[in-house]
């Protein structure tokens, strides 16, 4: 888990040529697999990592309750899935896995350019689960009256600090409500500590660079594209959230992230930043980076945009889908709802790798309202919790998320190496994507 998403963003820029290509004219139709059959045989699935080797220590328990399927989990390594997936969809679902661990930026590409390459869910009793998840994560997975997967972990947006150095520069992080009111504390905080507020890969080296802009543009309840596959990266929303980070940089308030992920894990061990703006699962990675601090570190959810607005938001999460064309479709939505929609299942996987579930009910776990040592003594799962609780908005990552990614990246460069004005370099990159795409810009 500690670099899944990094990497995820990373591999989607670079394969969106990809994607792409296979979705023209050359990919294969997928032949649909048989339903109405009994849950038996032999399936594949594929995953990654952590994720896959929770789903290895699941398998038992789901054999002995279903002794006909036969359960091979691969980990096929992250970003490496994603090549392999769009390859086997574009050949017609031929060599796929029967079941599919998909991240929420890849699932509607697949959807738009694979009708057919995974399985309508509804069929299988799918529907029964709908109001089992936390809010929005059904429409996340279903489009046109069907679901194409079952939703696994939700990520909310985070606010990770040093409560140790505010509390020397005289700042209570819990009663700043705004960014800009967090952008005065950063400002007394580098002055009494010498430590910057947070980073940011300024030249987007890394695709996971715009991290930042996308939850700001989230906790306003909009994204790069509306649900109709509008382009909206230059609304008032992209517009205020890059002026927000433009004001962090003209202040001296951001590193410089040059490198990704391990420019990021080396500032966490030299002390160089003061908050990590990232989503749930990150808790883990700081207690694996610095296990001395423990008790330095706090956690909230983000101050609002604006006074009063949202501090909760969904920023990502990742499905299990069932392949159209596995030829033991039963048997391999069996699986994944054994994995998803049980909460002991949930729990287990969450105190094994720290997997934060969609599945409501497995927050009623005792796990989930411990007091953590390392985050000063606070119940960080009660904290994302109430995250969850909230109405969350649908982002639609639509199938042309990988050009508005690198035109999102390249403005924020411009705004934060050459000082250009967000609401000029937003409307040129609008514009970009539109000739790209075909796609109309809503203003």
């Amino acid at each position: 888990m500690d670099r899944r998403r990094f990497l995820q963003l990373s591999a989607l820029a670079a394969g969106g040529t990809l994607l792409s290509a296979c979705g023209g004219g050359g990919a294969q139709p997928v032949k649909a697999g048989p339903t109405g059959t009994a849950a038996t045989g032999e399936i594949t699935v594929w995953s990654w990592q952590g994720p896959a080797a929770m789903m290895k220590e699941l398998v038992p328990a789901f054999t002995k309750q279903f002794p006909g399927v036969k359960v091979d989990v691969q980990d096929i390594g992250n970003p490496a899935i994603w090549d392999k997936i769009t390859t086997g969809l574009a050949a017609g679902g031929q060599g796929l896995g029967d079941v599919l661990h998909i991240g929420v930026d890849y699932l509607p590409a697949y959807i738009e350019k694979f009708p057919d390459g995974l399985a309508d869910l509804v069929p299988l009793g799918a529907d029964k689960h709908k109001a089992a998840f936390a809010q929005g994560m059904w429409e996340t997975v279903s489009r046109d009256g069907k679901v194409y997967a079952l939703p696994w972990e939700a990520n909310s947006a985070g606010f990770y600090y040093r409560a140790d150095l505010f509390e020397k520069a005289g700042v209570d992080v819990e009663a700043v409500q705004t960014w800009d009111e967090m952008i005065e504390a950063g400002i007394k905080l580098k002055e009494k500590t010498g430590v910057q507020l947070l980073g940011i890969d300024k030249a987007a080296t890394q695709a996971d660079s715009a991290n930042l802009f996308q939850a700001l543009m989230q906790l306003q309840d909009a994204f790069y594209f509306d649900m109709q596959g509008n382009i909206t990266l230059d609304s008032p929303a992209g517009v205020t959230a890059l002026t927000i980070i433009k004001k962090l940089n003209d202040a001296g308030l951001v590193a410089d992230y040059g490198g990704g992920w391990e420019a990021m894990i080396g500032s966490i061990k030299k002390g160089g930043v003061a908050v990590q703006p990232m989503p749930t699962w990150f808790g883990g990675i700081i207690e694996e980076t610095v296990p001395a601090e423990k008790g330095k570190w706090k956690v909230r959810l983000p101050p609002a945009v604006t006074q009063g607005g949202k501090t909760a938001a969904i920023v990502n999460s990742t499905h299990l889908a069932v392949t159209g064309s596995s030829k033991h479709r039963e048997a391999a939505f069996a699986f994944a709802e054994f994995v998803l929609t049980r909460p002991e299942n949930q729990v287990a996987i969450y105190k094994g790798k720290g997997i934060a579930p969609a599945l409501m009910s497995a927050y009623e776990d005792p796990a989930f309202h411990q007091a953590s040592p390392f985050f000063s003594g606070q119940k960080k799962g009660e904290i994302f919790l109430d995250s969850l609780k909230q109405p969350s908005y649908v982002t639609n990552y639509s199938a042309d998320y990988p050009r508005a990614l690198k035109a999102v990246t390249d403005a924020q460069t411009k705004v934060l190496l050459k000082g250009a004005d967000p609401a000029a370099v937003l409307k040129e990159a609008a514009d970009l994507i539109a000739g790209q795409t075909g796609r109309k810009v809503l203003r």
